[in-house]
């Protein structure tokens, strides 16, 4: 195995078990940003002319965006280099009124976020994680909070259902509401959620709104004969998050020297289909644009020429051929694990890589020394989508989708080949400097 693409792994399953909501993931990501010298700004601030050049990131909820402006001259419409990824995976959320159960079992009342395959979510222990609003004097602040392992949704055993194992079904309302104790009196949830938030513990009548999600319980783990793939949560996708925010730090005095403008965009809600505020249907991505093209003083016409310059790389994960169950997928197109990362093309548009995009991915590749691979779905088998379309026709900058391929995407545990991992963020790395 290469000792760096292990490295990148294991710091992969380190960034995971630092974010299990999205807004862990954001501040996850903060850190390592500051460390490396950006600098953050406030939306709800004037940014003025210092976001002209240098190093910055500004926050939106559970989603961020950092970006590496040149010193060059910033008239000539050299355009931004844009890698567009997602915070959120599919999971559970918590409801209102979050303590439910029948007696003496202490159960949390949750609803299904995005398209989990739920029967990988039972029997496994899970965390509570997200941000809580509280009271604050007479204003309210937000905070983070994310527990140990402390819920289960225990499956009925075989001798209860002895048709389990020739098809499963699970009701989402009946059937996937955790156990997280058990008691004469019924427990109380949200005092459990004050006392683990990061930043000291808050009563529970302080608790004024909540985003908490089920995350998984167990870390991030290298695994196979030659420790050559990982299982974790969240690989979808804090993968490319993680090569992204990886790749722009260690070489971001290169960055600065470029023409084009390096930007990482991690949103939010992308498996909910991200029309919110801080997904990539909303205006995130082109609020932070158009404040960038104001540091300069560009013109209208001025700042759509160096949109029309510009090229987004959205990088979301992707699908390897399944060895049980190989009629899945295409017969021509078969990733692979250790074969690279995927170039993602679909004729509907899921995905919207086209020919030019894949001639910079291919270039790319080829600059890195990383091999690639393509994925196009089976005729009968339809694919998902990225955010790739939603910021192509939102902006109108040239989208083309990439991923590392995974197995058991949407489980709440999924696994990948170590080396692509690492291929990925060295791709991402090469492309931006293209």
């Amino acid at each position: 195995m290469d000792p760096l693409a292990v490295d990148h792994a294991e710091d992969l399953g380190r960034f995971v078990t630092e974010a299990p909501s999205s807004y862990h993931a954001v501040e996850a990501a903060a850190r390592r940003l500051e460390s490396a010298g950006f600098t953050r700004l406030e939306e709800t601030r004037p940014w003025g002319s210092e976001v002209a050049t240098g190093r910055h990131y500004t926050v939106r909820d559970g989603a961020f965006i950092a970006w590496i402006a040149p010193a060059g001259d910033p008239q000539e419409p050299a355009g931004f280099r844009i890698l567009g990824t997602h915070t959120d995976s599919p999971s559970f959320k918590l409801k209102p009124h979050p303590g439910t159960g029948m007696s003496p079992w202490w159960q949390l009342g949750v609803e299904v976020y995005g398209g989990p395959l739920l029967n990988s979510w039972l029997d496994r222990e899970l965390r509570l994680a997200g941000r809580l609003t509280v009271r604050d004097g007479d204003g309210t602040r937000t905070c983070t909070v994310a527990t140990d392992p402390v819920a289960r949704i225990p499956q009925l055993a075989i001798h209860l259902d002895r048709g389990a194992n020739k098809g499963l079904t699970l009701d989402p309302q009946q059937h996937t509401q955790p156990v997280w104790g058990c008691g004469r009196t019924a427990g109380d949830v949200l005092a459990y959620l004050g006392s683990h938030v990061a930043d000291g513990a808050v009563a529970p009548e302080d608790i004024l709104g909540w985003d908490v999600v089920l995350a998984d319980g167990q870390e991030p783990r290298r695994f196979g004969a030659h420790g050559e793939f990982l299982a974790s949560g969240r690989l979808d996708n804090l993968s490319s998050v993680h090569a992204g925010l990886t790749a722009m730090i260690d070489r971001a005095e290169e960055f600065e020297n470029l023409r084009t403008t390096t930007v990482l965009a991690a949103f939010d809600h992308e498996e909910v289909g991200s029309r919110t505020r801080s997904g990539a249907a909303g205006p995130f991505l082109e609020d932070v644009l158009v404040r960038i093209g104001a540091a300069h003083d560009w013109s209208e016409d001025r700042r759509r020429a160096q949109w029309a310059s510009s090229s987004c790389l959205s990088a979301d994960a992707g699908h390897l051929v399944h060895p049980n169950y190989p009629g899945h997928h295409d017969p021509a197109n078969r990733p692979v694990p250790g074969g690279g990362p995927l170039l993602k093309i679909n004729a509907d548009q899921h995905y919207t890589t086209d020919a030019e995009g894949a001639a910079q991915w291919a270039l790319a590749c080829q600059s890195a020394g990383v091999p690639t691979q393509e994925f196009v779905s089976h005729n009968a088998v339809p694919c998902g989508s990225t955010i790739g379309p939603i910021t192509a026709a939102r902006l109108g900058i040239r989208t083309l989708d990439v991923g590392v391929g995974l197995l058991s995407m949407h489980s709440a545990r999924e696994m990948v080949h170590v080396q692509d991992l690492y291929s990925l963020r060295r791709a991402v790395a090469a492309w931006w400097v293209a």
